[in-house]
């Protein structure tokens, strides 16, 4: 190696370097320490003032007894699980109509992806409008289809209709994002291929299950992966809706961590929770991982 070109090599790993050092700086005092931070606090008994005392285990021991932690971890699966789906399910049907060549193609992906840009507030403020017993919209359009007065459903008092409300309007909310990652992978599938199903005279219907969804596999693959992270971190919009209720019947695992730390100044017992639900979603990413791989082998 002549001396040029040792010193090109070494001015360019000193400006990698000179790149990467602000990143890892700032990478590790706002995500790495707070993570070290977070753990220390679990194992300590730590309230607004500050540390009090060194309790080992016992926040997470209290954790596995703690009956409203298994409540509002089973709410938070159970709205995981209605919602993940038809979030998905969703995507796909949108983004398959956005796919098609219209004059309107452009506006109809526009409008399919236009609730993603709204905040929890204004969709928080638009489902408690809209499911208001007497005077909501969903109830009034009810009576004007015809159903009788006295039909009046509590979209947000029921405990069976809130969660219907609430993973409807997420998934409503939310869909655009997905809807957008299944149209780019739509649009790099060869029309090759279905030029060849038609000469082949396979129907609409069998190319969509035996080209489209299985070409999309992938996509569906990583969207499922994040909607069940998203999910399993939801707050606001629960904690907007319906504070958690009726009683702590929707009352989210996040919730749940946000009310210890700040109402009841647990801030220990709160980390640990936060930290149960770290390894959660960790377990759940690395079994989704190994069945792709598995699929895809």
């Amino acid at each position: 190696m002549t001396k040029a070109k040792a010193q090109r090599q070494a001015r360019e790993t000193a400006t990698a370097f000179g790149f990467l050092i602000p990143f890892t700086l700032f990478y590790t005092v706002f995500t790495i320490w707070p993570v070290i931070q977070g753990a220390i606090v679990s194992f300590h008994k730590w309230g607004i003032m500050g540390r009090q005392k060194f309790s080992g285990l016992a926040n997470y021991a209290k954790m596995m007894k703690d009956r409203f932690f298994w409540e509002s971890l089973g709410n938070t699966t159970k709205f995981t699980i209605i919602t993940v789906p038809m979030l998905i399910i969703l995507a796909v049907s949108l983004a398959l109509l956005a796919n098609r060549k219209s004059r309107l193609q452009k506006m109809y992906r526009v409008c399919y992806y236009m609730p993603n840009v709204l905040s929890v507030s204004v969709v928080s403020f638009l489902t408690i409008y809209m499911g208001s017993p007497y005077m909501g919209f969903v109830n009034g359009l009810l009576h004007t289809l015809g159903a009788p007065n006295s039909f009046e459903p509590l979209w947000l008092k029921d405990p069976n209709l809130v969660w219907f409300t609430i993973c409807w309007i997420t998934a409503w909310w939310t869909v655009g994002f997905s809807m957008m990652l299944y149209l780019s992978a739509l649009q790099e599938i060869s029309p090759e291929i279905y030029e060849a199903a038609d000469i082949d005279g396979a129907t609409k219907t069998r190319q969509l299950f035996n080209i489209t969804l299985p070409l999309l596999k992938p996509t569906t693959f990583l969207v499922l992966l994040l909607q069940i992270i998203a999910c399993y971190k939801v707050f606001g919009q629960i904690y907007m809706i319906t504070k958690g209720g009726p009683g702590t019947v929707t009352r989210p695992l996040i919730q749940y961590i946000y009310e210890t730390a700040f109402t009841k100044n647990d801030f220990g017992y709160a980390a640990a929770m936060s930290y149960a639900l770290f390894l959660i979603l960790v377990i759940l990413s690395v079994i989704q991982t190994a069945v792709q791989r598995r699929s895809e082998a």
